[in-house]
């Protein structure tokens, strides 16, 4: 048996948490292997909104069972918020996650640092969500981290101690709050809630599973264009969003991947700072964000909106071997009469459709196609036969510009809003 790996394929938001939770009914394990709690994959079902952080998505799902992989770093303050949720829902944490003992910690210490560097910077600043998740992947690169594995050695408090006196140094040198004592005892409590989850080297538990033919869906957080190697440099997050994160982050071989589902808005959106070609910054990017509700589900801050981008979800879709697409918050543009698409970038007068290398400085002028609109509510429609002729249209021009079939439109946030185009049994989870 092979491994499905599902992840976005453009700045992150796209509605991964959704889909995972759609498609988890089909996998008997579903394992998260990168990010942090900068994450903010959000599920709507039975009327009620939920937000996972660290958590796979699929966590609601009685039978399956949920990996937070050695690829990911994990806030025990997060974590212990996250499953104190969930069990006032009467989820079955304890049984329902397990964690690998290579994922790493976020100290306190870590957030403070997060926030002195990006003070640092200034107008430069990336835009990071303050949650030490950078500083913590520093220290793991460094070889200076603690791991899950740590809070059972006899010397662990030792251990953190030492990390702690790292950056106070690191603290003092940035001119900024060098104590995490307000911070600790939260720390300390999440820590206690992580010795009561079973703890396991995931790497061996996800090949003894596929092995045994059980079926494995890696779960990325972020998007493509936020790859530490491959996205839109510096302004990225702090690991690899894309496919080859799936084997690094929970230790399995390239061989043991199969399909490769890419989920993409039908339009784009960006959270901080960083190039946006296709953003918008008049009336139709507004309306964008209010129907769309475009907040982030971890920071609150307001999503920059703009039109598709096909050179950037090409250049995606390439790096990661996509084999599925599925195209989320279709609804969102409704109101539209006229939806345009970018299909090339005029760059020094040159047109191209391909990403640059310096797309963080070059002048890029999107080149659009315009489509006409729906301007058909989509939000009950049950079937994908009900859909109008025009979005159909649009779907069909995606997947000749790409290559790449969409098998799933999601025309709402509820998990009842989601128009399979084929069975899943055909794509995911055989």
């Amino acid at each position: 048996m092979k491994a499905e790996v599902l992840l976005g394929l453009q700045w992150g938001d796209e509605g991964k948490g959704k889909i995972v939770d759609v498609l988890t009914p089909h996998y008997d394990i579903i394992a998260r292997f990168q990010g942090g709690p900068n994450a903010g994959h959000t599920l709507e079902f039975n009327g009620i909104k939920h937000v996972l952080h660290t958590i796979p998505s699929g966590i609601f799902h009685d039978t399956t069972t949920n990996v937070i992989g050695n690829g990911v770093v994990i806030d025990p303050v997060i974590l212990k918020r996250e499953i104190d949720a969930l069990r006032t829902l009467h989820v079955d944490v304890t049984r329902r996650l397990l964690v690998s003992r290579r994922a790493h910690l976020i100290l306190p210490t870590h957030s403070l640092l997060d926030k002195a560097s990006e003070a640092a910077k200034g107008k430069e600043k990336i835009g990071s969500t303050l949650k030490g998740i950078g500083p913590t992947y520093m220290d793991k690169t460094g070889r200076n981290g603690l791991r899950v594995g740590d809070i059972d050695a006899p010397d662990f408090k030792v251990k953190y101690d030492k990390l702690v006196a790292k950056h106070r140094e690191l603290l003092r040198f940035l001119d900024a709050d060098t104590d995490p004592t307000e911070l600790e005892k939260a720390w300390f409590e999440g820590i206690e809630t992580l010795r009561q989850l079973t703890r396991i080297d995931s790497e061996q538990y996800i090949n003894d599973a596929l092995i045994a033919g059980k079926r494995v869906l890696a779960e990325g957080a972020q998007g493509s264009m936020l790859d530490i190697d491959f996205g839109t440099y510096p302004f990225v997050t702090s690991s690899n969003t894309m496919c080859a994160g799936a084997c690094t982050g929970l230790g399995i071989a390239p061989s043991r991947i199969g399909g490769v589902i890419g989920i993409f808005k039908a339009y784009c959106t960006r959270v901080g700072s960083g190039p946006f070609p296709t953003e918008l910054l008049d009336d139709d990017g507004e309306k964008m964000r209010q129907v769309g509700r475009e907040f982030g589900s971890t920071t609150g801050r307001p999503r920059r909106c703009g039109w598709l981008d096909l050179p950037a979800l090409n250049y995606a879709i390439l790096i990661n071997g996509v084999t599925e697409l599925m195209m989320m918050k279709a609804d969102v543009l409704s109101p539209f009469d006229t939806i345009r698409v970018c299909t090339h970038y005029r760059i020094n007068g040159e047109l191209t459709n391909r990403l640059p290398y310096d797309i963080c400085t070059a002048e890029i002028e999107p080149v659009y196609v315009d489509l006409p609109g729906w301007n058909d509510d989509l939000t009950g429609i049950t079937s994908p036969d009900a859909m109008p002729a025009a979005l159909l249209d649009y779907i069909h021009f995606i997947e000749k510009e790409t290559g790449v079939p969409v098998s799933v439109v999601s025309v709402g946030p509820d998990r009842t809003q989601t128009l399979l185009r084929k069975p899943i049994g055909e794509t995911v989870g055989a």
